[in-house]
């Protein structure tokens, strides 16, 4: 074993000073005060700001998220709502396009019924004219064959033969 012999401690080839120990301690406790001060601080200094920085960029990704989030609600919103306006136009141009074709049928009818009318008064008019036209037939012949009985004295047959030439004879000149 080896003895100390003041402050030197004998170890190996060369030995440990005490004395050299605590210069070394000393510089060494003066460089941790050194680097805390001149880079510790520094240090902790640029990654808080990079800390911060970082938390800054998530925050504004989560801002954009949820901006983006409520762009597509508002824009399922909006497509929602065009299609209800989109509904309600073809709904109301089905009922346009129901209510004109209910207007056509209605003026259809209106104007066949007219034409109907009108014809039916026609037929009336024509009528009264042939049974007018036939009362005047009627009485030419009346007259006709009073005066031809008056002319000659005839048989109740004869008679009858000359009413019947007479009405054959206006038939055939109604034609």
């Amino acid at each position: 074993m080896q003895a100390f012999s003041g402050l030197t401690i004998n170890a190996g080839i060369g030995g440990l000073q005490v004395g050299d120990m605590l210069t070394q301690l000393f510089f060494f406790i003066v460089l941790i005060l050194l680097v805390r001060k001149f880079a510790w601080g520094p240090l902790m200094n640029v990654m808080q700001q990079r800390e911060d920085y970082v938390a800054g960029e998530i925050e504004a990704a989560e801002q954009s998220r949820a901006e983006a989030e409520k762009a597509r609600e508002e824009a399922t919103e909006q497509l929602k709502q065009t299609k209800q306006e989109a509904q309600q136009i073809i709904e109301d141009a089905k009922n346009a396009g129901t209510k004109q074709e209910q207007d056509i049928i209605e003026s259809a009818r209106r104007e066949a019924e007219r034409i109907k009318e009108s014809a039916q008064e026609e037929i009336e008019n024509e009528k009264e004219k042939a049974v007018q036209t036939l009362q005047d037939k009627v009485a030419s012949l009346s007259v006709l064959i009073a005066s031809k009985v008056i002319e000659k004295e005839i048989s109740e047959q004869d008679q009858e033969e000359l009413i019947n030439q007479y009405i054959k004879e206006a038939g055939e000149n109604d034609e």
